[in-house]
């Protein structure tokens, strides 16, 4: 948990969590598991508009979901989740997006991401003097964006709360609710939802996997990390000049 106290003000009772095209569906539906079972917390999915997001495809066809709320009927939130995934590089250069994304974190109790989301809330000037994480792969675009960049499973910085790669959004979470209301009811979250993480194999994290491995991981993702890259080099040129 953080040393730092958290934001003060009334308790949560609203949870906003973005929505985009090739969203990872991990990196939203993970944490969206916990944060349901919050009693009295609604949680909206909140896109653009109100047509089904087609979540990123590997091989397949991705799932489609429906947000609940969009940007222009959405005022403010308590808790603010961005995830990420391929999507990522266009959503970074949209205005609408970052805009939105600015006026909520300007009320939130909580602004949090998963995965790549962490580069989005860099892209709005969301992250700068921040200490935070994003997937391993993607790392070196924090600190372009003015991250503090930090290789944890889970990063809180005053009211910033990232976390590492898809499957870390379930952890950041049950973090975020022990924060807020408590160790036990992160606990009962935890119990109710049976997580109990026992991998078959460890390799997580490069860290642990095989060299060659991490190698061939690398190689396969250089596509999707250099054009987040690209679009992280002209964000970077925006906030700097503005």
């Amino acid at each position: 948990m953080s040393d730092a106290s958290p934001p003060a003000g009334p308790t949560p009772t609203h949870a906003a969590i973005l929505l985009f095209p090739a969203v990872t569906q991990l990196d939203f539906s993970g944490p969206l598991e916990v944060l349901q079972r919050v009693p009295d917390l609604q949680v909206d999915l909140v896109a653009q508009s109100l047509d089904p997001v087609t979540c990123a495809a590997f091989g397949s066809s991705g799932l489609r979901v429906l947000p609940s709320a969009k940007f222009e009927n959405l005022a403010r939130t308590d808790i603010l989740l961005v995830p990420g995934g391929p999507g990522v590089s266009a959503v970074i250069g949209d205005p609408e997006v970052l805009t939105f994304l600015r006026r909520l974190a300007a009320h939130a109790r909580y602004v949090t991401s998963v995965c790549t989301g962490s580069l989005i809330l860099g892209a709005a000037g969301l992250l700068q003097g921040y200490r935070a994480t994003t997937h391993w792969a993607h790392h070196q675009w924090l600190a372009p964006l003015g991250a503090i960049p930090v290789h944890e499973r889970v990063v809180i910085d005053r009211n910033r709360v990232t976390g590492a790669g898809v499957s870390a959004g379930i952890d950041l979470a049950l973090t975020l609710v022990a924060e807020i209301w408590g160790e036990r009811r992160a606990r009962s979250a935890q119990l109710s939802m049976e997580y109990d993480p026992q991998p078959p194999f460890d390799a997580g994290s490069p860290a642990k996997a095989p060299a060659e491995l991490v190698a061939s991981m690398r190689e396969r993702l250089q596509p999707l990390t250099e054009r987040t890259g690209v679009a992280v080099a002209t964000a970077a040129v925006r906030l700097h000049s503005s």
